[in-house]
């Protein structure tokens, strides 16, 4: 039985939970985002932005970009392309269901893996790939002890992930969402920091 990440880490780490933006985050890359945390640990974090689509590129013209050798009858699916966060933009990951699984794909837990191979997103494109999945180019990534210092600022909640938050297409409710999780509506939230 493969090992996950979530089992590695230690308690007190958000591996495999939503992290949710306050109203006040001065960040407007952020502002109003939901991340998914695929690693935190001792020696940093990487999430992938659940809600936000990179615009500028289709499917179709990653594929081709990929070189991939796919006629355009071969390619049988058209997910959208998301803005997984600022770093490293050009490279592409995919969250996906643990159906899907290669060598090379990140356990993050039972039910979630993450995986950075032309050959995922071949079998996304033939409409072979996992039944869940969410293609982003970049992520979002935090040095040791950063994010734990961001949370404690109050610029991020985190709550428990599920398919639908994680998974789903209707983006822009995906924030308001996340907080009614937390039994938190949006509109009661200040967008001004403060301290008590």
């Amino acid at each position: 039985m493969p090992t996950t990440v979530a089992d590695e880490t230690e308690e007190g780490y958000l591996t495999g939970q939503l992290l949710v933006a306050m109203p006040a985050m001065r960040d407007p890359r952020f502002a109003r985002t939901v991340i998914y945390v695929c690693v935190h640990n001792a020696e940093g974090a990487i999430g992938l932005v659940l809600n936000r689509l990179v615009g500028s590129i289709e499917f179709h013209d990653l594929v081709e970009q990929l070189d991939m050798n796919l006629m355009e009858a071969d390619i049988v699916a058209n997910p959208p392309v998301h803005f997984g966060g600022p770093v490293d933009t050009e490279r592409g990951f995919v969250l996906h269901s643990a159906d899907y699984q290669s060598e090379e794909t990140l356990d993050i837990d039972k039910e979630v893996g993450l995986t950075a191979t032309v050959d995922i997103v071949r079998t996304i494109a033939s409409g072979d790939g996992p039944k869940n999945h969410l293609l982003a180019l970049g992520y979002a990534g935090w040095g040791p002890g950063q994010l734990d210092g961001e949370i404690q600022e109050n610029a991020w909640l985190n709550v428990d992930a599920d398919n639908a938050l994680v998974f789903d297409t209707d983006l822009d409710s995906k924030w308001d969402r996340a907080l009614a999780k937390l039994g938190i509506s949006s509109a009661l939230l200040s967008t001004e920091a403060g301290r008590a």
